[in-house]
């Protein structure tokens, strides 16, 4: 996780010809990682603890914008597993927020504005304008940032068959648990829809498979 591209848009830490980091951004960055990975995973409770220690190391600097871009990161994996809620963390800073966070809100959100496109990421500009394409998502090569692209599109009712396809193949590869199942959800219902019911039972075997927990030795 630390090569991705998202997290690195929202970087905390401190580039290398600078001096080195304070220990903050060495563990909030870490914490961050940690949480993202939980929750992709499918563990909440390693999560929540994950990012609390993050936010309280960022919170020691007394910084809005990078409070804003931790609470960010949080919501933008949530749009990537396709959990379409409010971002709370972000609202009650959205007011001092810096432009560039206020659109990438926009954006998770599904809303952003045609002037504010230059502010997002790279990965996630073309993905937010009218040219967005399934070779586009395709050409996304973080795999994070590639979810959440596909996760806006679905949210905006741009996400066609190939868009859904591209983000199961994603999470899969990563061993990314909850989008995985998230997206083979919509690939279900979609086949339930059109009277398919044996790729709706195929794709249901494989989401109970990928559901699967390993017991515990006793």
């Amino acid at each position: 996780m630390r090569g991705t591209v998202l997290l690195v848009a929202l970087s905390l830490v401190a580039c290398a010809n600078t001096p080195p980091a304070p220990d903050w951004q060495l563990n909030a960055q870490g914490a961050m990682e940690r949480a993202l990975q939980a929750y992709l995973s499918g563990d909440q409770r390693l999560e929540a603890l994950e990012f609390s220690k993050a936010r309280s190391e960022v919170a020691k600097t007394g910084r809005v914008d990078l409070v804003a871009r931790t609470e960010l990161l949080r919501c933008a994996a949530q749009v990537a597993s396709l959990v379409f809620e409010d971002c709370p963390g972000f609202a009650v800073l959205a007011a001092d927020a810096p432009a560039a966070e206020r659109a990438y809100a926009d954006y998770l959100a599904g809303r952003v504005a045609a002037r504010d496109v230059e502010l997002l990421p790279a990965p996630q500009r073309v993905m937010a304008g009218a040219a967005a394409s399934t070779d586009a998502l395709v050409s996304i090569t973080d795999p994070l940032s590639q979810l959440v692209a596909a996760g806006v599109l679905m949210r905006t009712g741009r996400a066609d068959p190939m868009v859904i396809a591209v983000a199961i193949d994603t999470a899969s590869a990563q061993g990314w648990r909850r989008p995985l199942l998230a997206w083979l959800g919509v690939q279900a219902q979609r086949a339930d829809l059109a009277g398919d019911t044996v790729e709706a039972a195929r794709i249901r075997r494989r989401m109970a498979l990928a559901g699967e927990t390993v017991p515990r030795a006793p």
